[in-house]
């Protein structure tokens, strides 16, 4: 595929995916935050009728009163409004994406010949396509087992963060530092929209068939219709992060790129829970449970100190860096993808004066976010990137 097409393609999925992830994600929250801030209903007849709690809101000039029944009303409404769509488009644009960004290359994007060499591009495909399907039936299956059992919340808990904290290190093992962030949080996401797919439309239609036929409701749909959507809550803050990381060399190319990861994560899911926890405690007068997401936030601030650039030996470099020397440095690490015939991003780097011309985009690229070059593929060195830099604050000069 041409490149500026290719790119256009790149865009219009990524812009399609966030829309419709901000769709879902607003939706799952908005619920999340409203079963959780349920009061027991104030009038008699609605308990007769089966509602279990109400909230009253005031929003855009107007009020709001909305009402839960814990297995159905007694009589169907006509109108029913189903909350899945915003999962299924979330999910096929990003598979989209992740299609056309690694799938279709992965001998450039999802391959790092230096973490793991795979005997074929077609098989590190085939690895990554694994990672979505696995995760799935072995969450689903701890789910299953464990569920509805004592303290199985908690069970499933522990079980599914120790799984994921193994699916971390082994993606890490196997792809790219990028790619393997990415995919990571893609195979959370993908068990998101299954537990919709597989679980939750599926129970609340048979619940919806049983009231047409005049049956019992069986109460196991609604039940794990609340243990997935709690999951899925859980799952947001990380699969984000996961998805943001690519933007940041710096997170995943180092040594121990998988507990990054997991950190990020885990810190994430805390802060997530602070704000589960806070629905509940504000409608039982309990103080709003902010310890987990200090906790949360001291990880961050741990990762921030931790993965901190060491300081450079400024002694050791020149006190002067200038063009040519840079365009050198360009010339053995990114000329490859960047010349008169390969302008990747529509960037050429084979002279000087286009070094300079794209100074700023050099810099931001290879010395801050450290994304360039891709995977590290030309093995630039620290040294060479605090060269860049020094250039680059000097005011580039050219000679």
């Amino acid at each position: 595929m041409d490149a500026y097409l290719l790119d256009w393609v790149n865009l219009l999925l990524r812009w399609a995916h966030v829309i419709t992830a901000v769709a879902w994600i607003g939706a799952s929250f908005y619920f999340v935050m409203l079963d959780n801030s349920l009061t027991k209903a104030a009038a008699a007849d609605d308990a007769a009728k089966g509602v279990t709690g109400e909230l009253w809101a005031v929003h855009g000039g107007g009020f709001y009163h909305s009402q839960k029944y814990m297995l159905a009303p007694k009589a169907l409404p006509q109108n029913l409004h189903w909350s899945y769509w915003e999962s299924y488009s979330t999910w096929l644009t990003g598979f989209a994406l992740f299609t056309v960004l690694y799938l279709f290359n992965p001998s450039t994007f999802l391959i790092d010949r230096a973490v793991y060499a795979w005997s074929s591009p077609g098989l590190a495909v085939a690895g990554a396509l694994a990672f979505f399907v696995a995760f799935w039936f072995i969450y689903d299956t701890i789910c299953r087992a464990f569920g509805r059992r004592a303290n199985g919340d908690l069970v499933v808990g522990v079980l599914v963060f120790v799984f994921v904290v193994f699916a971390s290190w082994l993606a890490c093992q196997l792809f790219a530092g990028r790619a393997a962030f990415l995919l990571v949080g893609a195979m959370m996401a993908t068990s998101m929209s299954a537990n919709v797919f597989v679980w939750i439309i599926p129970g609340q239609r048979k619940v919806i068939a049983q009231m047409r036929a005049g049956e019992p409701v069986d109460p196991v749909h609604g039940q794990r219709g609340k243990q997935r959507s709690v999951h899925n809550t859980y799952f947001t803050l990380p699969v984000i992060i996961a998805m943001l990381s690519n933007h940041y060399g710096w997170l995943y190319q180092g040594q121990h790129n998988w507990l990054v990861l997991v950190l990020l994560m885990l810190a994430g899911a805390l802060i997530r829970h602070s704000f589960v926890a806070r629905h509940k405690a504000h409608v039982e007068g309990r103080r709003t449970p902010w310890e987990h997401a200090v906790a949360g936030t001291a990880i961050v601030v741990g990762l921030a100190v931790w993965l901190a650039p060491a300081p450079q030996a400024t002694a050791a470099l020149p006190a002067k860096v200038t063009t040519a020397e840079v365009a050198a440095i360009a010339q053995q690490r990114c000329v490859l993808c960047h010349n008169a015939q390969v302008q990747q991003k529509n960037v050429a780097l084979h002279t000087p004066a286009l070094v300079q011309q794209h100074g700023q985009a050099v810099y931001q690229q290879v010395a801050v976010l450290k994304l360039m070059p891709l995977n590290n593929a030309t093995q630039i060195t620290d040294t060479e990137r605090a060269l860049i830099q020094r250039w680059f604050e000097a005011g580039m000069p050219a000679n």
